[in-house]
């Protein structure tokens, strides 16, 4: 059953936002140091720690890292009843020995993973001192979580972790974003992300692979998988992220790959346009002197919330309040494996941004006392209500 209680007046959230500038200086402090810190998928421990210690600072209860590197802690409610997450992963695109350097301007600040996901795992490590600056006290247990192993090969595999193990019943969670204010995703697609790679072995059959190795197959490949893309599955997208080959001007590529991702609302749709993908690559090996592979490396459930849930009416609600039009749109995120759970949760994104995943990666400032004022009503909601996941 649902209980809804009454949701915030336009000014009540208008003033969480004003409330919310006497912690500027301490929360672009906390984006910086989460910026500026490196963590590569699977090798988190540096920005881990930076949580870990914040929340310490914060006498948080029960914290703690698990075997999958994660960092959990806990703010107890008045009873305690139930349990509500909010997590960001802490997990970037960029490697360790990339300049991770933020640059301060005028109302923005950009550097490399600022906004996905530096600007979530600050918020994440100021919540408790928003909820005190605003004197909210939750009856529900907050456990604020920084989970591992998000993007790529992780497979999510941080907050599948947790999820697993924890002994605590999760009744409701919020996922951090760091881009874009607005965003309001309450369900997520049905995926399958895969690996093709070609190996010409120094072997070349003609003229297009003596002058562009491996480059020559893989283009034939891409080309295909387009007219996949375009064929007979018109509520699936193959989605082409990223193409290497080669280091230089004048030696043919012996090796190239690309990577892939297939998303549909339909599971079976998944897996009928992966099967056709692998089938695809069979018949190019068959005809290639080299080797083609494929590996698939992560997958997806489709799951819904609905967008009825007062949950989701609660994030719409609040977000015509801050005059901020929902983006709503599907998630491959954690989000994910906590629908998978039956967990009703959503995902928001906590200030406008560009260049998502680019060296210039770039946030402004001013919206995030929007995107605070967001995350609190929205919490203030889930520890005010009983529903359950009703998808």
């Amino acid at each position: 059953m649902t209980k809804e209680p009454a949701q915030k007046t336009i000014d009540q959230i208008l003033d969480k936002r004003q409330s919310l500038k006497t912690l500027r200086e301490i929360l672009f402090a906390n984006i910086i140091m989460a910026g500026e810190i490196p963590a590569p998928t699977g090798c988190e421990r540096a920005l881990t720690q930076f949580l870990c210690d914040r929340f310490t600072e914060g006498w948080l209860n029960d914290i703690s890292r698990d075997q999958a590197g994660n960092v959990a802690a806990v703010l107890p409610g008045t009873n305690g009843k139930r349990n509500l997450l909010v997590a960001a992963h802490v997990d970037k695109i960029w490697g360790e020995s990339e300049d991770h350097t933020v640059n301060v301007g005028v109302g923005r600040m950009s550097g490399r993973g600022i906004a996905d996901n530096g600007l979530g795992v600050a918020v994440l490590a100021t919540l408790p001192l928003v909820l005190e600056a605003l004197e909210i006290q939750l009856k529900s247990n907050l456990i604020l979580l920084g989970t591992t192993r998000s993007f790529g090969r992780g497979d999510l595999a941080g907050m599948r972790f947790f999820l697993e193990h924890t002994d605590r019943e999760i009744g409701a969670g919020l996922c951090l974003e760091g881009m874009n204010l607005g965003r309001l995703s309450y369900s997520s697609l049905g995926m399958a992300r895969g690996v093709i790679s070609v190996d010409s072995k120094g072997s070349y059959s003609g003229p297009d692979e003596q002058s562009s190795g491996a480059i020559a197959c893989l283009n034939e490949l891409v080309g295909e998988l387009l007219e996949l893309n375009r064929g007979g599955f018109p509520e699936t997208k193959i989605l082409i992220g990223s193409m290497e080959a080669g280091s230089g001007f004048n030696v043919p590529p012996g090796k190239a790959k690309v990577r892939f991702e297939i998303r549909s609302e339909d599971a079976h749709l998944v897996e009928r346009v992966e099967t056709e993908v692998k089938s695809l690559i069979g018949r190019k090996e068959l005809g290639y002197v080299g080797e083609v592979t494929v590996e698939m490396i992560a997958y997806r459930q489709p799951g819904d919330l609905g967008a009825d849930h007062p949950f989701v009416e609660a994030a719409h609600h609040t977000l015509s309040c801050l005059g901020i039009r929902p983006n709503v749109e599907p998630s491959i995120s954690e989000l994910a494996a906590l629908l998978d759970r039956k967990i009703p949760s959503l995902t928001l994104g906590i200030t406008k941004g560009e260049s998502r995943h680019s060296p210039d990666e770039m946030i402004h400032l001013e919206p995030i006392f929007d995107g605070l004022a967001q995350i609190v009503s929205v919490l203030e909601f889930m520890d005010e209500s009983g529903f359950e996941f009703e998808g």
